[in-house]
């Protein structure tokens, strides 16, 4: 058992589910089965990853990490790569019943993984495909949940009502197109917060690719730089945001496409509604129909018992809206204090342990950055969620390196 939780880096594994719930935050939609679905397929594909590459380096890792399960004989090769394919059988299976769209996303994901692993580490394009790797896997969640949440409320049936969050737009028209639709507009919505995963991502692989033989001053410097700007940018979008708008892009109150902004003066207006003309006999209509009697007035119960909480009344409470920059200056801040302090111990002693924390350090960050991203889609719950991953994160690789 100790074997396989050091081949598989299972203090790394909670750096995984904030990718599905990040995603499903970017389209507006709270998170559902297909999330549930995402995650599943996430954890699995990134195992199958870890096992792929001790494989793919058993001969470099005689080398330099003769302790790892491989090279030390406490796993043979053929059990990593057959677990790394049983692995990836199950992710893409757990996202295709998530649907199409969702199987698509993983496929590519999964083909990323497997060519990062078995070439391009070794290239200059290593980095950026690892980036792609954590870039496709927001977009995973985002697709999943957002097709899963567009299938539900098609057809007839009671799965017509499942309720979405502001800036949500409910599907209409056949189911496929439903899908298809649902599939492009959270690509599209999800697309910010995977490139700002992904631009990470891409920084920690830059660093790790010294983490063996240490020696690099510039890469944890220029690294340092790019996580400030990322926090700086993610902070920077919550605070252009005018009053009365959407906390943050695509969670617009009209639909995707739609010209139309109540609040801008050269915006033409809506078409207006066609005059259905007189409501059928027996319908209630109690501010147009003359002869229907109003609706008897609600009874006075007076000011609430002691010890009642009412929000609306509260004066001192602060409301959900006003916790949301708070929690999202708390995500943000949390983030600099994983990937900074151990970035900069690296570029003052690039040695291997202080490259290897500063990896380690990146890996951790992840965590409080997808928490951020959650909080900035207006989705506080889902980042105070992925939060609660942190405390496990850290205890657990005090006994397995994620490196």
């Amino acid at each position: 058992m100790r074997a396989w939780t050091e081949l598989f880096r299972v203090s790394a594994l909670f750096s995984v589910p904030g990718d599905a719930l990040a995603g499903a935050a970017a389209v507006g939609r709270s998170p559902g089965r297909g999330t549930a679905l995402a995650i599943g397929a996430s954890l699995c594909l990134y195992e199958a990853g870890m096992a792929l590459n001790d494989w793919a380096d058993r001969e470099e890792d005689a080398v330099d990490r003769p302790h790892r399960p491989i090279p030390s004989g406490r796993i043979s090769p053929s059990a990593a790569l057959g677990a790394a394919g049983a692995l990836t059988a199950a992710g893409l299976t757990l996202a295709a019943r998530a649907g199409r769209p969702a199987l698509a996303v993983a496929t590519g994901l999964a083909a990323t993984v497997w060519a990062y692993d078995l070439h391009l580490k070794h290239t200059k394009a290593g980095p950026a495909a690892m980036a792609a790797a954590r870039s496709l896997d927001l977009l995973l969640g985002a697709t999943a949940t957002a097709t899963s949440t567009a299938y539900a409320g098609t057809g007839p049936g009671p799965r017509a009502t499942r309720p979405m969050r502001l800036g949500a737009v409910p599907p209409t028209g056949p189911d496929n197109v439903a899908r298809a639709a649902a599939t492009t507009g959270s690509l599209l919505a999800a697309l910010p917060a995977a490139l700002v995963l992904g631009a990470h991502t891409y920084g920690v692989t830059a660093v790790s690719r010294h983490e063996a033989q240490g020696g690099s001053t510039a890469v944890p410097l220029a690294v340092l730089a790019t996580t400030t700007a990322l926090a700086a940018a993610v902070l920077a979008t919550q605070q252009r945001q005018r009053p009365g708008e959407p906390a943050t892009p695509g969670l617009a109150t009209t639909a995707p496409g739609s010209s139309y902004r109540p609040d801008h003066p050269h915006h033409p207006a809506p078409p207006a509604m066609p005059d259905l003309g007189a409501p059928p006999p027996g319908t209630y209509r109690p501010h147009h129909h003359p002869h229907h009697p109003a609706a008897p007035a609600m009874p006075d119960l007076g000011p609430p018992l002691p010890g009642t909480y009412r929000p609306s009344h509260h004066p001192h409470r602060p409301t959900a809206p006003a916790l949301t920059p708070l929690l999202l200056t708390a995500f943000t801040g949390a983030y600099l204090r994983t990937a900074g302090p151990p970035l900069l111990h690296a570029a003052l002693n690039p040695s291997p342990p202080l490259t290897q924390r500063a990896v380690g350090g990146g890996i951790r960050a992840m965590i409080p950055l997808q928490a951020a991203l959650a909080a900035r889609a207006g989705a506080p719950g889902s980042g105070l969620a992925v939060m609660a991953l942190v405390p496990l994160a850290r205890s657990l690789a005090r006994k397995v390196s994620p490196t």
